[in-house]
């Protein structure tokens, strides 16, 4: 029988209880119903190997559907709003950064933040959701230690390999031996999504719009978590506006902020019109946390085509995010121990003691490692990547925006050809269109769109 990965109802249950608990919602009892009816617990990644029987199954969407009712506590709500101008509203005073520079300036940062973007997400393919131990095992063994390249196999000890399997899907592609151009990859095919709606349908493209393009361009198979959920509820009639919400317990994961890098870059020196966007894109798929991370990411990169430093990459980030946000704080955590004393394994195990109870690919302990990457990098494109991959979770989609935004303050003609060199300037998508596009191509249309928006 096929396993739909990620919205078979007995495997969303035990997401969404925890998730329930983590807004402060007394699940309690439906835990209990559950646990009776020999329901079982979340799955590491994907669906549970075996289907459930088909009375737990309609238990399963009976208690998702219960779950969905459970109020969420008012002090949270009003911590953590999901209305862009309640967002706003709670958030601190824009900004101050640097006007964009000239054309050819500002086409070499966002070329550099498209390779960036990609050179970090390879980097994190082969690993992702191998714990930090098996990652270390794993360079350490090949000689790798600490992580200086692209993953290898030649001479990996077996009885590694064994006890730490590569990403069945990226092996292929992703270690250095086989890299052939820039795999296809969600960490990429969003960001040129968000390219082909700018260039479409302009700066007002609506939610409607976005889920419109994600059924006309992204297949299905090729979307996870959240957005897999959306999808289905898109295809089952649900409306944009509502499609989210259902039975999704992933609104706190990380798929929203891989999504928007793209609006910082057409938005240069403007976070809070580049939030705007993204704000639009994710709010599709994901509330609070999971749209701060969108926010976040969106305006970082707003700033880190302008910028001189990862600091007022950061500040700008956190611009447009509630203060009093458990994401404001994952960020701020990992800021804190990226300027601390402590070397860097000791502060991954700080920020592991701190969000390790989360799912990997949840957005807070990821928000915290990149933030822990991009400062103790101090914008070192090779020192921010290879932290980011290092620590763990999902690596490859945290290994891409601190890559994206390092790559953005260097400009591409500053990376390392030891990075950018295996790409070979192309990227496979199966978004129509965009199949073995060139990078540089990319960015010349990111700043056309850029252009474009200045002039609207």
């Amino acid at each position: 029988m096929l396993r739909l990965s990620w919205t078979q109802p007995e495997d969303l249950v035990p997401h969404a209880l925890v998730a329930a608990e983590l807004d402060g919602r007394d699940v309690g009892d439906i835990r209990r119903r559950w646990q009776q009816a020999g329901g079982g617990e979340a799955a590491v990644s994907g669906a549970s190997p075996n289907p459930a029987t088909p009375s737990v199954q309609r238990l399963a969407r009976d208690l998702l559907a219960e779950i969905d009712t459970l109020p969420t506590p008012l002090d949270l709500l009003a911590l953590e709003p999901d209305d862009f101008d309640a967002i706003l509203a709670l958030s601190p005073e824009t900004v101050t950064l640097p006007v964009a520079g000239s054309a050819d300036d500002l086409r070499g940062r966002v070329h550099g933040a498209w390779l960036g973007r990609a050179a970090g997400c390879l980097l994190g393919k082969p690993v992702e959701k191998i714990p930090r131990e098996g990652i270390r095992a794993i360079a350490e063994s090949t000689g790798n230690w600490p992580v200086g390249s692209y993953f290898t196999e030649i001479g990996l000890d077996p009885e590694v390999a064994e006890q730490y399997p590569w990403n069945r899907r990226s092996r292929p592609t992703s270690l250095v031996e086989n890299i052939d151009g820039m795999p296809e990859d969600d960490d990429l095919n969003f960001p040129l999504i968000a390219l082909d709606l700018l260039e479409r349908v302009g700066h007002g493209f609506s939610t409607d719009d976005v889920a419109q393009s994600w059924l006309a361009n992204l297949p299905g198979g090729r979307v996870f978590t959240a957005e897999r959920i959306t999808y289905r509820n898109l295809l089952d009639g649900y409306e944009p506006d509502v499609a989210g919400l259902a039975q999704n317990p992933f609104r706190d994961w990380i798929g929203a902020q891989i999504r928007t890098d793209v609006y910082g870059w057409a938005s240069p020196s403007n976070p809070r019109s580049a939030a705007r966007l993204a704000y639009t894109d994710a709010r599709l798929s994901h509330g609070r946390n999971g749209l701060y991370g969108a926010l976040f990411a969106a305006a970082a990169c707003s700033a880190a085509v302008v910028a001189d430093t990862v600091d007022e990459v950061i500040d700008a980030g956190l611009s447009v995010v509630p203060p009093g946000s458990r994401y404001a704080a994952a960020i701020a955590r990992g800021r804190e121990l990226g300027t601390g004393d402590l070397p860097v394994g000791a502060a991954l195990d700080a920020v592991y003691a701190d969000y390790g109870h989360l799912h990997w690919v949840h957005v807070l302990n990821n928000a915290a490692l990149l933030a822990f990457a991009l400062t103790r990098s101090r914008g070192d494109f090779e020192t921010a990547i290879t932290l980011a991959v290092t620590g763990g979770w999902d690596t490859d989609s945290t290994g891409a925006t601190a890559g994206s935004i390092c790559g953005a303050l260097a400009g591409a003609s500053a990376l390392p050809d030891r990075w950018t060199g295996p790409l070979q300037n192309r990227l496979a998508s199966s978004v129509p269109g965009f199949d073995g596009r060139a990078f540089d191509e990319l960015a010349r249309r990111t700043v056309a769109v850029a252009e474009v928006g200045v002039g609207a």
